[in-house]
């Protein structure tokens, strides 16, 4: 839902989380309508989803198109080893990343709290921390990284053959981490307000920058210097910035709540009872996202052990369930930033009707691209497979596992509603204990028992578990607790 954004209320800057803040009980009733921070707006609850839905989809498309490019103009015009150079800073990149992103998902919600308590110097007084913190992060990366990036590279057994190459890239990225994560931080924050069309905007621009940029470095065109390995790098930094300067232009222009003018300024610090209450949904936020990214590593270990095809195979159909993911990652957060508002609103008696809307668009959405993968499971794979019988053993790959996408939608929605009132630790210790105790083990176990396919049927097997437990807590416990305001 993208809203208008309001006039800022001059009210008392919030130096502390507000403990006296209404205690709301929660319902599942439908019978309340979702009132959006304008109390104007009445449009059913499906279209305020989809209003918000459909830039957010857009934006997350938008970004794994712009990687996958940027890999294929490495591999391409430089070759093999460019792109295993880039590939070999990943694990210390995602590092990074996830860490900013528990940041941001915990603002969001905090800031959606505030905004749909209609408060928005509070809003403002938890993006001024959030950046604060980001930045001095990102100046600690930057010092470190820029200092230590060979050896750290070294310590992650980077091939001596391409360290140097993966080097030159990696400090490029690390010194310029504090305008990257402010670049992250205010795209997530600014959905925290209802904005997911400002976000799409600032993406397209970095997105196209960035693919314009890259070969022309590449090939010194236009009078520009060669860059090699290096022009993804600068390409990465010239388009987050140019971004990142038309987002804050923009936001001024319109006059948002979080425009960086004299008086955002002045919240630019940290407040720790706002920081620990961010801390708090986002730091499980991040973890959840490493523990992830482990377990796909062991996962891969045990399939490369089937040869180089079985890899081809996990590669091409792990391009295929990530779009197929997008949907229900995107009507999570929705949830969780459409709840977050409701719950500063006092209107509690919307978040039942917001689950049980994100669990509909679910089904249909990311039930509607799981059809359309089984339909053309064949000419999907063969766009990143030409050999006829790696073709077969991607396919039956793709058939075992992508039904669950749908299962793993429904949990990440009813994790993403319990997040807006910051029940995050349970729900995030399903999700990860699902991954440690069912998912690697299964893969484990069933790659010795049925091969290949045994490892494939580990997704169904951890999402149905996540899906019973998250549920389970959801009804049992969740729905029977009242809820305090964060902020």
């Amino acid at each position: 839902m993208s809203t208008s954004l309001r006039t800022s209320l001059r009210t008392p800057p919030a130096e502390v989380i507000d403990t006296d803040a209404p205690v709301l009980p929660v319902a599942a009733s439908a019978s309340a309508p979702l009132a959006a921070p304008s109390t104007s707006d009445v449009r059913p609850l499906w279209k305020t989803f989809l209003f918000f839905l459909a830039p957010m989809l857009l934006s997350n498309i938008l970004q794994s198109l712009s990687g996958t490019l940027n890999n294929v103009y490495l591999g391409q015009m430089i070759g093999v080893s460019a792109l295993a150079a880039v590939s070999s800073f990943f694990p210390m990149m995602f590092f990074f990343i996830a860490f900013m992103i528990g940041l941001g998902a915990g603002a969001s919600v905090l800031i959606g709290q505030a905004w749909g308590a209609n408060e928005p110097e509070k809003a403002r007084a938890v993006a001024g921390t959030a950046l604060t913190v980001g930045v001095l992060f990102g100046l600690c990366v930057a010092v470190f990284g820029g200092v230590f990036t060979q050896p750290m590279l070294a310590a992650l057994g980077t091939p001596p053959d391409i360290l140097a190459d993966a080097t030159r890239y990696a400090r490029i990225v690390l010194i310029a981490m504090p305008g990257l994560f402010v670049f992250l931080l205010a795209t997530a924050m600014l959905r925290g307000i209802g904005d997911t069309v400002t976000p799409l905007y600032t993406l397209s621009i970095s997105t196209v920058l960035g693919l314009m940029i890259t070969p022309a470095l590449i090939r010194g065109w236009f009078g520009l210097p060669q860059m090699g390995v290096a022009s993804g790098a600068w390409a990465t930094v010239v388009s987050f910035v140019v971004a990142t300067a038309w987002l804050a232009m923009h936001l001024r222009r319109k006059k948002s709540p979080l425009a960086p003018d004299a008086d955002f300024v002045r919240h630019l610090r940290v407040r720790p009872a706002i920081l620990k209450a961010v801390l708090k949904v986002g730091v499980p936020t991040g973890v959840q996202m490493i523990v992830v990214s482990f377990a796909e590593l062991a996962l891969l270990s045990f399939v490369n052990r089937y040869g180089s095809s079985a890899t081809a195979a996990y590669g091409a159909v792990n391009q295929v369930v990530a779009y197929v993911q997008f949907p229900a990652i995107s009507i999570a957060i929705t949830a969780s930033i459409l709840g977050a508002q409701s719950i500063g609103a006092g209107n509690s008696a919307r978040l039942g009707a917001i689950t049980r809307t994100a669990l509909m668009m679910n089904l249909v959405l990311t039930g509607g691209l799981v059809l359309l993968g089984y339909l053309f499971s064949r000419p999907l794979m063969g766009f990143f497979i030409t050999s006829a019988p790696v073709i077969e053993v991607a396919q039956a790959l793709l058939h075992i596992m992508l039904w669950s996408t749908v299962i793993f939608g429904m949990s990440a929605a009813l994790s993403g509603i319990m997040r807006a009132s910051g029940s995050v630790l349970v729900p995030t210790l399903i999700s990860v204990l699902c991954i440690v105790l069912i998912e690697v083990p299964f893969a484990w176990w069933a790659s010795h028992r049925f091969g290949l396919n045994g490892i494939w049927a580990a997704y169904p097997v951890a999402f149905v578990a996540m899906l019973v437990l998250q549920a389970s807590y959801y009804r049992l416990v969740w729905r029977k607790k009242t809820i305090r305001r964060l902020i």
